[in-house]
């Protein structure tokens, strides 16, 4: 006998019925965040057990796990209670019902996202206001308790500080060994004496906070706290690595904002870290970050649907309190993509063409499907994070007239003009960084020696990560405010395993070497190193800063031996912070 499905929501059993789509919902969030932390508990066990692949391998599944749980809340709405005979007074019962449940939920930012994504695959987008979903924060996350707390506190006035750091450090449950902890504590305390002054008065309330669960991110653990004393605050990161016999040691510890903005950064793997009140651990990271803002932060600890969320609440605030104009964003014309900017605001949109000028050999379908490898890949701090999203609605007013003429001419199939409003389908957006190209043109000797040094690292942390970046044009890459070169353009990614690289055949006839074009043959996968200096290297000035510090780069044999360690299997080291950090060469024995 088929089971009878519930009628549709009317004023007798509204509010029950209301209830239960609400609690499915909410069903659906608690599904995913328990599944999330299982993922970030295991991490630790993979670091115990130096089990590398296991964490990459996490990072990478955990970033669908959310997807999953919206289609499954969705599937059984649609399927229990047939939603699209709602009325508007129905949906305002849902939220409200979604809104009590979550009075002593300990992730109530993150269940109201999850809200949000359910309803938009259900909801037209004439509902996408705050009335039904959250396009405001309904539910404070100020002081929510976490068992056990989530940071610890330490006063070294009582124990010293050489004895503090070894209790947070066995307090945070590694079993496995140390090499000479001694010897790095030494070092830990060395590091910090330089940037305490001189004489050092304590203050009653000296004290160290570290948060209570470490972060875990390709083969490193992190230790993250905050030196307290009086109004004065000494944010620090210390890594734990393993050495080749899987013991312990640490790494160095990162004491300046600089550093440690460069190490959170979401253009690296997303953190594996379990928390159980993840607003605790943002506004704990926040203190330590005042400059980086909140949707970042939950970005990098792997919540990255609620920080988009909360990246689009600050993309309308900030267009609520501003009247510049959308315009081309300043650079050569991709290609692939339209580009363009709101100058007041640090971030570039991108909208995937319709027609892709040849010699590019894409699809938009293609360009899609490099975005995903790039969002689930390890970045390596060298490939711009990107949020994607659909139909969003911008003001048409704040176009340029150029700006909307060119969007209706390339991408006339993701634009939408809806009188006041200009809605754009799919897009992505990165935060804007200088072109290396344009950088170069305007660099002086210094810079430009900086910048090519940075270009040519760039590539080469790609290549150990397993990416060759394909388009290798400067204007590609990007300069962030801290002089780091990061790749952006993504269309022509591949792996590094996939490529095949060549060295140039030499011409046996004058025929073959006064050839137009190529005489001998060419495969899909087929790189020449040596052509590089051909289309990058024009300007003397380039090359000589080029072949000073990567003239490796174009030698196939350079090519092909990193090749040789990923097919080995070997992950390599890429610091998420300067090798001349490191203990290893900041005391290395004499």
């Amino acid at each position: 006998m088929q089971q009878s499905l519930p009628q549709p929501l009317v004023a007798s059993g509204q509010k029950e019925l209301a209830l239960s789509i609400a609690q499915v919902m909410l069903q659906g969030f608690n599904k995913h965040y328990r599944i999330f932390r299982e993922a970030c508990q295991a991490a630790k066990r993979h670091f115990e057990t130096g089990n590398w692949p296991a964490v990459q391998r996490a990072y990478r599944e955990r970033i669908d796990f959310y997807d999953k749980r919206v289609m499954e809340a969705v599937e059984r709405i649609e399927r229990g209670f047939h939603p699209d005979s709602f009325d508007d007074a129905a949906w305002q019962q849902i939220k409200l019902h979604y809104i009590g449940l979550l009075t002593y939920h300990k992730q109530p930012e993150c269940a109201e996202t999850f809200f949000n994504s359910v309803c938009c695959k259900i909801l037209q987008r004439t509902y996408f206001h705050n009335t039904f979903i959250f396009v405001r924060p309904a539910v404070s996350t100020e002081h929510i308790d976490a068992d056990p707390p989530s940071y610890r506190s330490y006063y070294p006035r009582k124990y010293g500080l050489r004895r503090t750091l070894a209790r947070m450090l066995q307090d945070i449950g590694l079993e496995r060994p140390f090499v000479d902890l001694r010897r790095d504590l030494g070092h830990v305390l060395r590091m910090w004496r330089k940037i305490l002054p001189r004489p050092l008065h304590l203050e009653a309330n000296h004290q160290i906070q570290i948060l209570s669960s470490l972060f875990y991110r390709n083969k490193g653990a992190y230790l993250v706290g905050r030196m307290i004393n009086g109004n004065q605050d000494y944010p620090f990161v210390i890594p734990v690595l393993h050495d080749r016999e899987g013991k312990l040691f640490l790494d160095t510890v990162l004491l300046e904002r600089v550093q440690l903005d460069i190490f959170f950064s979401t253009n690296r793997a997303y953190f594996l870290v379990d928390m159980e009140v993840p607003s605790a651990y943002v506004q704990f990271l926040h203190g330590l970050l005042p400059y980086k803002p909140k949707w970042e932060i939950y970005t990098l600890l792997g919540l990255q649907k609620h920080g988009k969320n909360l990246f689009y609440r600050d993309f309308l605030h900030h267009l609520r309190h501003s009247s510049d104009d959308f315009i081309n964003a300043p650079g050569i014309r991709g290609l692939v993509m339209s580009v363009f900017t709101l100058p007041s605001y640090p971030y570039v949109f991108k909208v995937i063409k319709d027609v892709i000028t040849p010699p590019k050999e894409v699809t938009r379908q293609l360009v899609k499907e490099k975005y995903w490898l790039v969002k689930h890949h390890d970045r390596v701090g060298r490939m711009a994070d990107t949020l994607e999203y659909s139909d969003v609605a911008f003001p048409k007013k704040r176009f340029t007239r150029e700006l909307l003429d060119e969007l209706r001419a390339l991408a006339p199939s993701v634009i939408e003009d809806e009188g006041d409003t200009i809605v754009i389908k799919h897009l992505y957006i990165e935060r804007r960084m200088v072109p290396l190209n344009i950088f170069l043109d305007q660099a002086d000797d210094r810079q430009r020696e900086h910048a090519i040094e940075e270009y040519g690292r760039a590539i080469k942390q790609l290549a150990a990560a397993n990416i060759f970046a394909g388009d290798l044009l400067f204007k590609n890459f990007g300069v962030t405010r801290y002089g780091r070169v990061v790749f952006y353009d993504y269309d022509e990614i591949d792996y590094l395993s996939n490529c095949n690289f060549r060295k140039l055949p030499q011409a046996q006839t004058e025929e073959q070497e006064l050839a137009a074009e190529p005489w001998y043959s060419v495969g899909p996968k087929d790189i020449f190193p040596e052509e590089f200096a051909t289309f990058l290297l024009t300007d003397d000035r380039v090359r000589d800063c080029f072949m000073r510090h990567h003239g490796d780069l174009l030698d196939v044999a350079s090519w092909q031996a990193m090749q040789q360690l990923i097919a080995a299997g070997e992950m390599q080291d890429v610091f998420p912070y300067a090798e001349a950090l490191r203990f290893c060469n900041l005391f290395a024995p004499r």
